[in-house]
C-alpha cells in the first residue's frame, strides 16, 4: 500500500447524507468545497486530473447555491436533488469554457456548449470540481495511454487503474469527489470500479443523452457514473435519464419492472464452480479464488442459485468489437484528424484505430449481420433468466505486464465487458469480496436493455454483502436497506403513465404490491379519497382484500360515506392492460375521486359481494392497514 499518511482515507459522506446535513445546518457547500480541495491537495494519485476549476470559482458556486438555500430553505434540496454534492467528469466530455482534451494535447479545443448531461447535473445542484484523465480518445481499459501520465490504482501504485476512464474513478475512490461521470464503449466504466473498489453503472444505451461527448463509437458509447454505493450512482442516474431530442441515439427506453420475489441469476460456464478453474482467469488463481467467494456469498446470504449458461456467443460478439469492422467507427470519430496529426496519438492508440483500414464495407455489413444473430442469441439468453453475473474483469495486471504487451494485456481486461453495448444491454458493476493480495475484484451484473432498476437492486444487495450490512429480504422478495430504498425509487418516466389508486392488497408492504413493481409503477402520493366511499373486508378472497364503494350523497342513506386511505401509484400505460387483466372478480378498475377532488383510476368492487352475508364493513377504521392491525 502506497497511501500518504496525511491523506484523508475516508470518502466523501453518502450523497443523501450530504442533503441531510445541508437541510439541518451541519454543512455548507462552502465547507464542503474547503473539504474537496483538501482532499486533492493530499492525494497522492494528482494524475487522474487534467484540468481542475480553479478555488475561486468553485467558492462562487458554493456561495451562489449558499444563497438559494437561504431564501428557499430546505425545500430547495426537493428541486435540487444534488445540492452541493461535489463531482467529476471524465476529459472527453463538454463543459463550457474548459478545455476538452480527449487526453490528447493536440486535438483539445475550448467549448461553447456545456454537454446535455453535465447541464442537468449542475441544474439539480451538483458542484464541478474538474475534469479527469482517461486513455487517449477513450481507446483502451488500462488507464496508462495518456501524455497526462499513466492513472495508478488506488492502493496499489505498481497495478493498472482501468479505463478508459481512469481518472473518473480514482478521483471518486480518493475521495476527492462523491461522484463522477465516465464513458463506456467496451468497459471503460466497469473496469475501472472493478480495480478501484466501487459501483460502476452502464445505463441502457440511449438513456442518457451523449450529446457534447469525443466519440469514441458513437453508435455504442454511453455516459457512465462511478460513485462509491449503488444508491448514489442510482440518484445520479434519476437525473441523467431525461431524453434529449437533439442526441440522434437518445431513445424513450421502456423500463422493466422489478420480477416477483428472487431474480434469475445466471453465470457463464467459463467461470462456473471450481471445474472452471482459472480458463476464465486468464490462470489468475486469485481472481478465480475471489469470484468463486462472491459468488458463494451471494449464494448464501441471498438465496440465489445461479444457473450456468454459455459464454460463447457472448465472447464472439465480443472479438468483433476490435477484431472486426467497428474499429473502424473510432476512425471515423477521429476524422481527418488522426493523418494529420498522427505524430501525436498515443502509439498503442493509433496502432488499434489503425486497424480500420483492414476491413471494407462489405466486411461492416457482413459483422452487422452476424451480430444481429447473435443479438437473438441472447434475447434468447435473458428469456430465461433476470441477469448474467460476470467477473468485472478477469485479472489485474501490473503496469510493467502491460507495458510489454500493450495490446494484449488490454484485450484481455475486454472479455466479460467488450460485448455488452454491441448486444444492447445494460450493466452495473459492483464490489465483491477481495482477492487474497487485498486487491479489490468486482462483479458485473448484466441484464436486457431496460433492465437498470434490476441490476440496480441487486447489485446494491450484493454490494451490501461485502461493503456494509448484510441485506435481508422482506415479504416480497425486494431487500432491505439499500436495496429496498432503490425498488421504491424507479426512473423517471420517460413513456406516457396512468394514476392508479390502490387500497388494499396493493398497498405498499401487502403481498400484492409486488404486481405494481412488476408493471414498473412508481409511488406517486399516499392520501385518501374524497369522504364518498364505504370500505368492506370481503369475505372467501386469498389473500385478503377489501373491497371499495361509493356512497350516494343525496338518497338519505344513514351509511355515509368516509375518506378512504389510498395509494397513487404512476403505471406505465404499456403494463396497465395486464395489470387490469390479472384482477380477480369482484373488483375490477374504475374511476376514483381523491380528496383534492382530482380523478384518478382505482380498485372498485360489484355490489354483489358487498351484499354478501360475509362481507364486513370496516369503513371506521377509515383504511386497510388500520383494519389489519385491528386484527
Amino acid at each position: 500500500m502506497e497511501r500518504k499518511a496525511n491523506m484523508p482515507s475516508s470518502r466523501l459522506a453518502p450523497i443523501a447524507t450530504m442533503l441531510a446535513q445541508y437541510a439541518n445546518g451541519a454543512l455548507t457547500p462552502t465547507q464542503c468545497v474547503n473539504d474537496v480541495l483538501a482532499r486533492i491537495a493530499a492525494s497522492d494519485r494528482p494524475e487522474a486530473w487534467i484540468y481542475r476549476v480553479d478555488a475561486d470559482a468553485l467558492h462562487a458556486r458554493a456561495r451562489a447555491l449558499e444563497a438559494r438555500l437561504a431564501e428557499e430553505g430546505a425545500a430547495l434540496l426537493e428541486t435540487m436533488p444534488l445540492f452541493g454534492v461535489p463531482f467529476a467528469v471524465k476529459d472527453n466530455v463538454d463543459v463550457a469554457g474548459l478545455p476538452t482534451t480527449a487526453a490528447c494535447p493536440a486535438f483539445a479545443y475550448v467549448p461553447s456548449e456545456t454537454a446535455f448531461a453535465v447541464e442537468q447535473l449542475l441544474a439539480a445542484g451538483a458542484i464541478l470540481v474538474g475534469k479527469t484523465n482517461l486513455d487517449q480518445f477513450a481507446t483502451g481499459l488500462v488507464g496508462t495511454r495518456s501524455p497526462y501520465g499513466a492513472v495508478r490504482q488506488i492502493d496499489q501504485a505498481d497495478r493498472v487503474s482501468g479505463g478508459s476512464s481512469s481518472g473518473s474513478a480514482v478521483a471518486v475512490a480518493a475521495g476527492c469527489v462523491a461522484f463522477s461521470l465516465g464513458t463506456d464503449t467496451a468497459g471503460s466504466g466497469r473496469v475501472p470500479a472493478g480495480f478501484n473498489n466501487l459501483v460502476g453503472l452502464k445505463p441502457t444505451l440511449g438513456l442518457v443523452s451523449k450529446r457534447g461527448v469525443v466519440p469514441a463509437c458513437r453508435s455504442l458509447d454511453t455516459l457512465s457514473i462511478f460513485a462509491h454505493d449503488v444508491a448514489d450512482a442510482w440518484r445520479v442516474l434519476a437525473q441523467l435519464a431525461v431524453f434529449d431530442a437533439r442526441d440522434g441515439y437518445a431513445r424513450r427506453v421502456p423500463m422493466l419492472g422489478l420480477p416477483k420475489g428472487a431474480m434469475r441469476v445466471a453465470v457463464p460456464d467459463i467461470v462456473a464452480g471450481e471445474a472452471s478453474g482459472t480458463e476464465g482467469f486468464d490462470g489468475d488463481a486469485l481472481a478465480a479464488k475471489a469470484f468463486a467467494r462472491t459468488m458463494t456469498a451471494v449464494r448464501e446470504a441471498l438465496d440465489i442459485a445461479p444457473s450456468t449458461v454459455p459464454f460463447a456467443p457472448l465472447q464472439a460478439a465480443a472479438q468483433l468489437l476490435y477484431d472486426g469492422p467497428w474499429v473502424a467507427e473510432r476512425r471515423a470519430a477521429l476524422g481527418p484528424f488522426f493523418e494529420t496529426h498522427h505524430a501525436d496519438i498515443d502509439a498503442t492508440v493509433a496502432a488499434v484505430i489503425g486497424k480500420a483500414d483492414r476491413y471494407s464495407a462489405t466486411d461492416a455489413f457482413e459483422a452487422q449481420y452476424r451480430m444481429a444473430d447473435l443479438r437473438r442469441e441472447a434475447e434468447a439468453m435473458f428469456a430465461a433468466i433476470d441477469v448474467l453475473v460476470v467477473p468485472t474483469a478477469p485479472t489485474h495486471p501490473t503496469i510493467a505486464a502491460l507495458r510489454e504487451d500493450p495490446i494484449g494485456v488490454n484485450s484481455q481486461l475486454g472479455r466479460y465487458t467488450n460485448f455488452v453495448n454491441l448486444l444492447d444491454l445494460c450493466a452495473i458493476a459492483v464490489p465483491g469480496a477481495r482477492r487474497d493480495d487485498g486487491l479489490p475484484s468486482g462483479v458485473t451484473l448484466i441484464g436486457p436493455a431496460g433492465a437498470d432498476h434490476r441490476l440496480a437492486v441487486l447489485g446494491a444487495r450484493i454490494a451490501a454483502l461485502f461493503t456494509g450490512p448484510s441485506a435481508e429480504s422482506n415479504d416480497s422478495g425486494v431487500s432491505a436497506g439499500a436495496g429496498a430504498q432503490i425498488a421504491e425509487a424507479p426512473l423517471p418516466f420517460a413513456e406516457p403513465t396512468v394514476a392508479v389508486a390502490v387500497v388494499g392488497a396493493h398497498l405498499r408492504g401487502q403481498p400484492l404490491n409486488w404486481q405494481l413493481r412488476e408493471a414498473g409503477a412508481k409511488l406517486r402520493a399516499s392520501t385518501h379519497t374524497a369522504p364518498h366511499y364505504r370500505l368492506y373486508a370481503l369475505a372467501g378472497t386469498t389473500p385478503p382484500k377489501p373491497g371499495l364503494a361509493r356512497v350516494a350523497t343525496d338518497d338519505g342513506s344513514p351509511n355515509k360515506g368516509a375518506a378512504i386511505e389510498v395509494e397513487v401509484w404512476d403505471m406505465p400505460l404499456r403494463t396497465f392492460g395486464k395489470f387490469v387483466a390479472d384482477i380477480p372478480a369482484p373488483l375490477g378498475i374504475g374511476n376514483l375521486t381523491l380528496a383534492d377532488g382530482s380523478h384518478v383510476k382505482g380498485f372498485i368492487c360489484e355490489p354483489f359481494a358487498l351484499d354478501d352475508a360475509g362481507a364486513r364493513d370496516i369503513t371506521a377504521f377509515g383504511g386497510w392497514r388500520a383494519y389489519l392491525a385491528s386484527l
